[in-house]
């Protein structure tokens, strides 16, 4: 899909479909009103036999309407006025474009982003149209039969170009600027649903570094793969626990986006990055065991990021850190009852196997340390534990700063991703209590993605840092199974701001 900016006459403009929208108790919008006075009133009319009572999300598609340029005139429900806020915004935008899927519409005309939407800028109303448009049509097609794939782009009905207009040209270059937000942070999220959604034989830790190296390729970023005996001269000996059951070799992703100052302290981001979770000897049951190739969804959040942010060319020094392997249940994978050393020198009893993402995410927060960043956020689907306290709405955040913490709960509200604050108080600590080691890898059943977030809290004590488990967030179930790319738009709503503060 294209995307383009108008500031023309709406009006007197031809488009194979023309977007408006009209709220609760069937009031007009602005263009709305503007195309009933071209057709002598007849959007009333229609709208008077109650099909649309203007609910939102709700649509009705109008043809051959009189005096209009259009070819057709969708009218999307907004609901009430007084309650017309960012979400509805979206939600308004995705049922527009949810409802062109069904047809041809080569080029249409949406005039959405000219309504008024709580306090926020046009540069940020545009940002959020092209990401919900980019979101909405988003399809996984990467492994299909490259015939079939073909002649269903051939036939795929749908926007071909969105024309987004805009009511005062002075807004023009905050709308443009929108525009790049919005298809940068679209393009970083769809980049992390792909790597979500491939299957497990495909997305490798190996494919999961040419990924990262053909960014860096693109974008011209700094990249380091470190291999098994790089990783045993750090001392990483959790982490290589971990993926010593597995015939596919371990790696660490360093990528880097240096575009601040050069005595910037950068961010660091760390994701987990388990290309598949069978338990390990701990063997998961196999009830929907398929889904954890979404155990990467930690590292594909960071390639995501890596993406987004090198196309909207932030000035920000920003760090990629991902630790990725397999857990597999090999003769050679680490046994409950195993001692290992992590790269910090402390030891830790493995009294479950399935607990691994802490495993390997603790020697990538040792090695963020070299940085010496100004913060650290590691995203990981840690815990079914999350899953249980906070479903799939928010994504669960841990952190050792209440600055930090308030810093990515703000950007998860400005960006419609949302994360809830969890508790990390120390009276959890002892639940990690091992007689045999420094640390036990599980706490018990109670406080489980509290207790997690507190052993990898033993190992971001030299900086501030965040733990976000989106186990809840990152992908969908059922009959919509797949990644959702989230938390994405969150984080590069933080690094957006955190490059704003320093510039």
């Amino acid at each position: 899909m294209e995307f383009s900016i108008k500031t023309s006459v709406a009006e007197k403009q031809h488009h194979h479909c023309v977007v408006v929208g009209v709220y609760e108790g069937r009031e007009l919008s602005d263009a709305a009103q503007a195309i009933d006075a071209l057709s002598d009133g007849y959007v009333s009319k229609v709208l008077k036999h109650g099909d649309l009572e203007g609910k939102l999300e709700s649509t009705l598609m109008l043809h051959q309407v009189p005096g209009a340029q259009a070819d057709r005139i969708l009218l999307v429900g907004l609901g009430k006025k007084a309650e017309f806020k960012e979400k509805q915004y979206c939600k308004a935008v995705r049922a527009s474009v949810k409802a062109l899927s069904a047809i041809s519409a080569d080029e249409v005309l949406i005039m959405l982003a000219e309504l008024p939407v709580g306090e926020i800028t046009t540069r940020k109303k545009v940002s959020h149209l092209v990401e919900t448009a980019l979101d909405a049509t988003y399809r996984f097609e990467a492994i299909k039969c490259k015939k079939e794939a073909s002649e269903e782009k051939e036939s795929k009905k749908g926007i071909k170009v969105l024309n987004i207009q805009i009511a005062d040209v002075t807004d023009l270059a905050e709308a443009k600027s929108g525009l790049v937000d919005g298809k940068a942070i679209g393009d970083g999220v769809s980049l992390t649903k792909d790597l979500g959604n491939l299957p497990p034989n495909v997305c490798t830790p190996t494919y999961l570094a040419e990924q990262a190296q053909a960014l860096a390729k693109t974008y011209r970023l700094t990249v380091e793969v470190l291999e098994r005996e790089a990783m045993q001269k750090l001392g990483m000996g959790s982490f290589l626990g971990v993926a010593q059951g597995s015939e596919e070799p371990p790696k660490l992703i360093v990528l880097q986006h240096l575009k601040g100052h050069q005595d910037q302290k950068p961010v660091v981001l760390v994701g987990k990055g388990i290309t598949f979770d069978t338990g390990g000897i701990s063997l998961k049951p196999g009830a929907e065991m398929d889904e954890m190739k979404y155990d990467m969804c930690g590292a594909a959040t960071v390639l995501g990021l890596f993406k987004t942010i090198a196309e909207m060319d932030l000035p920000l020094n920003v760090i990629g850190v991902i630790p990725t392997c397999e857990n597999m249940p090999d003769g050679r994978a680490t046994r409950p009852g195993d001692v290992l050393t992590s790269m910090s020198g402390l030891t830790i009893e493995v009294l479950n196997t399935d607990a691994e993402g802490r495993l390997i995410l603790c020697d990538a927060l040792t090695y963020a340390e070299r940085f010496e960043p100004s913060a650290v956020v590691d995203i990981a689907t840690l815990t079914g534990a999350c899953v249980i306290a906070l479903g799939h709405h928010a994504t669960g955040l841990f952190s050792n700063n209440d600055s930090l913490a308030k810093e990515l709960l703000q950007a998860g509200e400005q960006a419609l991703d949302r994360a809830w604050h969890m508790p990390m108080w120390d009276d959890y600590q002892p639940l990690l209590d091992s007689n045999f080691a420094d640390i036990a890898n599980i706490g018990g059943r109670a406080a489980g993605s509290i207790t997690a977030a507190c052993f990898l809290s033993r190992f971001t004590k030299k900086y501030d840092w965040a733990h976000l488990d989106i186990a809840g967030t990152a992908w969908k179930s059922g009959k919509e199974k797949g990644g959702t790319g989230r938390p994405v738009p969150m984080l590069t709503e933080f690094l957006v701001s955190r490059a704003r503060k320093s510039s």
